[in-house]
């Protein structure tokens, strides 16, 4: 587990005390991995939203980001990350659909390499900045068209989608190693699952993990 620095602290609302009522509220509602409970303690999710809504970052809320985004709610976040996980330590993850930050800032202080692509670049350079500002190492961003992947880094351990389309997208199950997990939300407005596909040697395990409800995924750029 990496540590973040000083940048992380808080005050009152904010604090530490916060973060770890927050964690307390995951595990009560299901979320059992330690490791991913510890990342959620350590990564300062009121960083990655605007300083007006600082003041609701722990509540286990979606809040708005700008853009017509949102910041997923930390419960989606903490269940998508334990679901990466579960079947195995991957060592590079990509993460289409940046957003924020913060889901991508979970991931790197539990992964070795983190890849997140972005297509709103107003929101890149926001989550740079916020990268660049708590010292995350081993992570790389690209303002794209996520629904493509990553392909001069692939093939992945693990990719994780912060946004929903009608199904899943062949370059990404492409772009999936041997015996990687694959965990993307997928339906319409109204009507989604968070699903979970894992490349075994009998072929593709799929799992429905859920209801959910996220942005939709989106290609182009802006």
């Amino acid at each position: 587990m990496r540590t973040l620095g000083r940048e992380a602290a808080g005050l009152g609302m904010t604090s530490q005390r916060a973060r770890d009522r927050m964690v307390e509220r995951l595990r009560a509602e299901g979320i059992a991995d330690p490791r991913v409970l510890e990342a959620m303690r350590q990564v300062p999710r009121h960083l990655f939203i605007d300083e007006a809504l600082a003041s609701r970052a722990y509540e286990d809320t979606a809040l708005p980001i700008g853009c017509g985004q949102t910041i997923s709610q930390p419960w989606v976040v903490a269940r998508m990350t334990e679901a990466l996980l579960e079947h195995g330590q991957p060592r590079s993850v990509l993460e289409v659909g940046t957003g924020s930050g913060y889901q991508a800032a979970v991931l790197a202080a539990l992964v070795e390499s983190v890849y997140t692509v972005e297509r709103i670049d107003e929101l890149l350079r926001t989550a740079r900045r916020r990268f660049r500002k708590l010292g995350l190492t081993g992570l790389r961003s690209r303002h794209d068209d996520g629904r493509a992947g990553w392909h001069e880094h692939a093939p992945f351990d693990a990719i994780l989608v912060t946004a929903a389309a009608p199904q899943l997208e062949a370059a990404l199950l492409a772009q999936l190693a041997p015996g990687g997990t694959l965990v993307a939300p997928v339906g319409g407005a109204g009507s989604q699952e968070l699903l979970r596909i894992r490349q075994t040697s009998e072929g593709p395990l799929r799992e429905v993990l859920g209801r959910v409800v996220f942005v939709p995924l989106l290609g182009g750029v802006l």
